[in-house]
């Protein structure tokens, strides 16, 4: 299992930095003022580097999102139980879950993947690849053995490939798991070298108390279990949840077959980093949907020097931010492709300056 998730992770290069030159240019063309559009151009350009395309492809397009357990909620970490994440689990299956009323209007299609939930559901939508019933409770120890890491980067690996295999062209990822704020946490504590209070928030809405428990909880279990900020397997296994492990397999899989993936808050961009510090050219094929309102999300983009365009006070999860942004990059791509250029117009070009001194 090892051996063939390193095998993916030599397969990923660098997003063409030519085609991204030229669809620069030919943004630039469009009769607007140069870079008017923002980040809006700037996400776009990073899609048709992805797909090696000066006109990129954005449909069909869809979002994983990967399900899971974590046993640090026997710290008190949460307001509800482990019973949720499958409730909404079956939720997502059955279209009637937040995802799936975003996604539609997104047009995009959600699938749902069991990493490791507690209690599995009897569902034909559900895309089953669960590594263990939860991950242990990390403040007593190791949250999975290498084993358990090893597959839940390969499920994430496997449901990418069958994604692209569909005739997918743009894919996003999201996640589910009662507890999972609190790996996220503890992730982006050891790989930002940051203070524990500083990356961790309420979640899904903890009183005072309850986040006084979630922070000394994290903070003990990298106290117990001492991960090694420099080695990413070690990291997860110790501190991290199937599903940021399947989501950092699921980014590196995208950036080996060309696929531009859009991340959502906190918790894959925890994912996103672990991705991009095993493999740094995975970067080039990620694309920032918006800034959670985590605590710790604005401090992982910026380590993944990646610019978000939606700020909304977003905390939802389950991939909704990444649809969220996806009706903006539709409005980018005609923009891109149907307006009217300087040429056409017979409007003279704009032209580019440096900064303007005061």
């Amino acid at each position: 299992m090892r051996d063939i998730f390193k095998q993916i992770c030599a397969q990923v290069s660098e997003a063409d930095n030519t085609i991204a030159s030229v669809a620069k240019r030919k943004w630039d063309c469009v009769a607007k003022p140069i870079g008017s559009l923002g980040l809006l151009e700037t996400a776009l350009i990073r899609v048709c580097a992805a797909q090696r395309r000066l006109v990129p492809v954005l449909e069909p397009r869809a979002v994983a999102v990967f399900c899971a357990d974590n046993g640090i909620i026997c710290e008190g970490v949460t307001q509800t139980g482990s019973e949720v994440t499958a409730i909404v689990a079956d939720n997502i299956c059955k279209g009637q879950a937040n995802i799936n009323m975003m996604a539609r209007c997104a047009r995009c299609d959600v699938v749902a993947v069991d990493v490791g939930m507690c209690s599995p559901i009897a569902n034909p939508a559900l895309i089953s690849c669960s590594s263990a019933r939860g991950t242990a409770n990390f403040a007593q120890g190791p949250a999975m053995t290498m084993d358990q890491l090893f597959n839940a980067l390969n499920a994430g690996c496997m449901v990418s490939e069958r994604l692209v295999r569909g005739g997918y062209s743009l894919l996003a990822c999201g996640e589910m798991g009662i507890g999972n704020t609190s790996a996220a946490s503890a992730v982006s504590a050891v790989l930002l070298d940051i203070d524990v209070e500083t990356v961790t928030g309420p979640g899904a809405g903890l009183n005072a108390d309850g986040l006084r428990r979630k922070i000394a909880a994290v903070k003990q279990g990298i106290k117990i279990n001492c991960p090694d900020c420099d080695n990413i397997y070690d990291v997860l296994s110790k501190v991290g949840s199937f599903d940021i492990a399947a989501m950092t397999g699921f980014m590196i899989a995208c950036a080996a077959q060309n696929v531009p993936v859009i991340i959502d808050g906190c918790i894959s961009a925890a994912a996103a980093l672990c991705a991009v510090r095993l493999c740094p050219a995975v970067r080039s094929y990620l694309i920032a949907s918006h800034v959670s309102d985590e605590p710790a999300g604005k401090l992982l983009l910026k380590e993944l020097e990646l610019d978000a365009p939606i700020t909304a006070g977003m905390r939802l999860g389950e991939g909704t931010g990444a649809v969220a942004f996806m009706p903006l990059l539709d409005m980018a791509f005609a923009v891109y492709t149907q307006a009217a250029s300087f040429e056409s117009s017979g409007v003279i070009p704009y032209t580019t300056f440096g900064a303007v001194s005061q």
